[in-house]
């Protein structure tokens, strides 16, 4: 039995699974971490710390991911 955490994603209420630093969210949302910028409770995340920090339940997160093209 997995355990879910509340989160806000991107404004979007989201259960994740409890535990889940913000590299293994990303991983879980298909999304490379050097192709996304991590605003974490307001603050830019380095990308060196998402394998650190365990997001907690009630934490807000903002994710901008950059796509290529013209």
């Amino acid at each position: 039995m997995t355990t879910t955490i509340p989160v806000t994603i991107n404004g979007d209420a989201r259960e994740i699974a409890a535990g889940s630093s913000v590299r293994a969210l990303l991983d879980s949302l298909g999304l490379h971490p050097r192709l996304v910028v991590v605003e974490h409770n307001r603050e830019i995340l380095d990308r060196e710390a998402f394998d650190d920090i365990e997001v907690q339940a009630g934490d807000t997160l903002e994710l901008v991911h950059f796509v290529g093209g013209g």
